[in-house]
């Protein structure tokens, strides 16, 4: 009896703590910002090595990192004024050299994922003067020279640079045009595809600006109609779809000096693609990348201005496609000028190697069945190099260092979770940012010597809310497949799951080249969404199938010249590996993604018609026909070339093959996926007399956000779901 009446009680206090336990609302997330993650992205290490800088509350605060104690205000925008007597707010800043000088950007006007205009100041922290870099127009990546006394910039397609001392503003180009000609930023491809926008760069001595132009005369021109004025307004802009015209891209190199310009040699190709350009450490020799179109063939080329001459360093050759994040992101040139550090995929996996300039010889630093996920840098005065990489498993990631000579490799954080840094100047010092599937992100100081110094921010907020509010953790597994490999993928099951249930099944995918979903790092607002769906009877999973990253080569570009076609087969096989567990309704298994994501999910839909009862497709790629250029051929080659693997996997294709519920949710205003995937796509089932849902919102770019835009797209999905799974 005792032992009863202790069950009993036992059972009513858990009871207590779950109805104690606080329920989520689509407001919590998409409102409120209840369970927003902090984190230091406004924190920037000084020159100095020895301090850092944050934007906090307006002001620039640069701190001692010995003792954070001393803290030095630089700019207080509640004190500092114009000329005028106005008070400007920090958006953006950076430093002078000598940190005599504040760069201060206001008023940005974001253009497209990595660009934005912005209103100049330029604050002399002697005078405590606050004057505008220039008087006409909006800038665009303004940017210190090297020495601190000049500042470049763009403005309408324009290169220009000021000189500080005496506030004249100069001209290097003078022939840019909207649609037409681009001297110093990329065009829109360049930027969602190759990832950088600022297209021209200081030499070291400060004399010489190196910079793009992008004539993009030939490339056809996309009209998306903005809607709410009496009559829509056009907005018209250069999108390079796979087979089209690209930009034709040139260098030159600007003696600011002497006024001259000097084109440089990128070769007699036109269609090709120059995605990276660097100072090497001279001021007489410029690196850059050049690729051909089909991206299958990558030569690194030094151009000597003193000579006007170009030479081939490097080369890599690939019977796929050569990624220029595998290589270009990392090149780093040693203070001796003979040497070159570079990471590459050519043994399978991505690894950093040593190469040397004149003689070619090259050797492994890194190396394994495992992939270099980020080069930090090289530390010239200890020969050591900082990276992260995934050898412990590919789904967490880990800190480690190694001498230059590839040993002495040394696991600096890790053995659980993600653990990422960012190393100060000199390398004296680094910010870890830690998190896990159970664990928010903590950011924490370390001396890259002695350890830890202290937390800058640890979350415990959100970490207590984990608790007051019930939340389930991801649980990762793997999916066995026929050839001996896996798949990875986390499940999330409610805290009162019972094995003895059937369970409806919510898979998430995303699925395109190289990326992942499948990670033990701390989830982002999506997550707290499943936690609602757990609540209304759900079992959300996730997996990443071939083709996705961190696995090596083999697994990564198994797809390529067939997008679509083993990703969708490992879904629905999973799909179906999920449905033979016990306690898993095979009946009532849906999926949903958004982008590359929305794509997979509408062809599971159909392709997987025995298997799925439901989709959410979210901002589609729904024919790669539509897609840009760069992105696109990248993995399928040509329309021309590759009709067939353009065409093959297309849910537009497959829609006589739809038998469950369909919602397809698109912006009108997306510049990225046009709009022209759902509308495509529509079409494609009224042919074919398929009943769907579908939705549009107005003017929304490809992450369908402003106002309550996303409280109402996932009431809409929450709803959906409720019906028809």
């Amino acid at each position: 009896m005792k032992i009863n009446a202790y069950l009993i009680g036992l059972l009513f206090l858990c009871s207590l703590t779950l109805q104690a336990q606080k329920e989520i609302t689509l407001a919590d997330i998409w409102k409120n910002g209840t369970f927003q993650q902090k984190s230091i992205q406004n924190l920037n290490w000084a020159e100095d090595g020895q301090s850092y800088l944050e934007l906090k509350g307006g002001k620039i605060l640069k701190t001692n990192i010995q003792d954070p104690t001393k803290s030095e205000v630089l700019f207080d925008e509640k004190v500092a004024k114009t000329a005028s007597g106005e008070a400007i707010r920090v958006q953006k800043f950076s430093l002078s050299a000598d940190e005599k000088k504040i760069l201060i950007g206001t008023a940005s006007e974001p253009i497209y994922r990595r660009s934005s205009t912005e209103i100049n100041y330029v604050f002399d922290r002697a005078s405590q003067s606050l004057k505008l870099l220039v008087n006409a127009g909006k800038q665009m990546h303004a940017s210190f020279s090297p020495d601190g006394k000049k500042v470049g910039f763009v403005r309408e397609n324009n290169l220009y640079w000021v000189d500080l001392a005496t506030g004249t503003e100069k001209a290097v180009t003078t022939t840019g045009k909207i649609n037409a000609l681009i001297h110093g930023v990329c065009d829109w491809v360049y930027e969602e595809e190759f990832s950088f926008s600022k297209a021209f760069a200081w030499s070291p001595d400060s004399k010489k600006i190196a910079f793009y132009t992008f004539d993009e005369t030939q490339v056809p021109v996309y009209n998306m109609q903005m809607w709410g004025d009496l009559y829509p307004k056009d907005y018209r802009y250069k999108y390079p779809k796979a087979g089209e015209a690209n930009s034709i891209v040139s260098l030159s190199i600007a003696n600011i000096e002497n006024n001259l310009t000097q084109k440089v040699a990128v070769g007699p190709i036109k269609d090709q693609y120059i995605p990276r350009m660097k100072w090497t450490k001279s001021s007489d020799v410029l690196a850059f990348i050049r690729l051909n179109r089909l991206q299958n063939h990558m030569e690194l080329i030094h151009h000597q201005l003193s000579q006007a001459k170009e030479t081939i360093v490097y080369e890599e050759k690939s019977d796929t496609s050569i990624e220029i994040e595998s290589i270009g992101n990392d090149i780093t040139y040693l203070n001796d000028q003979k040497n070159f550090i570079f990471t590459s995929e050519k043994s399978g996996f991505k690894h950093i190697y040593l190469r040397e300039i004149a003689s070619g010889k090259q050797q492994a630093i890194t190396q394994g069945n495992w992939e270099v996920d980020d080069f930090y840098g090289f530390d010239e005065k200890t020969k050591t190099l900082y990276f992260n990489s995934t050898e412990r498993t590919p789904i967490g990631r880990d800190v480690y260092q190694i001498q230059l000579n590839g040993s002495g490799k040394k696991l600096i954080a890790g053995t659980s979770g993600t653990n990422t840094a960012t190393f100060s100047p000199d390398f004296s010092y680094y910010i870890l940012t830690q998190s896990s599937a159970k664990s928010p992100s903590k950011f924490t100081l370390h001396n890259t010597k002695s350890g830890l110094m202290r937390v800058l921010e640890d979350n415990a907020t959100l970490a207590s809310q984990i608790t007051e509010y019930g939340i389930s953790p991801r649980e990762f597994f793997e999916i066995p497949l026929a050839n001996g490999d896996h798949l990875n993928g986390y499940v999330i099951k409610p805290s009162n799951f019972d094995p003895n249930k059937k369970y409806p099944v919510l898979m998430h995918v995303y699925g395109g080249p190289g990326s992942q979903q499948v990670l033990d790092t701390f989830p982002g607002a999506d997550f707290y969404w499943y936690q609602m769906l757990l609540k209304k009877g759900y079992l959300i999973y996730c997996v990443d199938n071939r083709g996705t990253g961190a696995r090596g080569v083999a697994f990564k570009k198994i797809t390529y010249q067939n997008l679509g076609k083993i990703e969708v087969e490992d879904q629905i096989f999973a799909a179906k590996y999920l449905g033979g567990l016990p306690y898993i309704d095979a009946s009532r298994i849906g999926i949903w993604g958004w982008s590359y994501g929305g794509f997979m999910s509408a062809n599971c839909l159909m392709q997987g018609s025995s298997v799925f009862k439901a989709a959410i497709s979210v901002a589609p790629v729904t024919n790669w026909r539509f897609y840009d250029s760069i992105y696109t051929e990248r993995y399928q080659r040509t329309p021309q070339e590759n009709p067939r693997g353009y065409d093959d996997n297309s849910p537009v294709n497959h829609v006589d093959k739809l038998k469950g519920n369909l919602l397809l949710v698109h912006g009108t205003g997306d510049d990225n996926v046009h709009f022209q995937n759902a509308v495509a796509l529509e079409d494609a089932l009224i042919h074919a007399n398929k009943q769907f849902q579908s939705f549009y919102y107005p003017n929304r770019n490809h992450g369908i956000y402003g106002g309550n835009t996303r409280l109402h797209l996932y009431q809409m999905m929450t709803n959906f779901l409720e019906k028809n799974l």
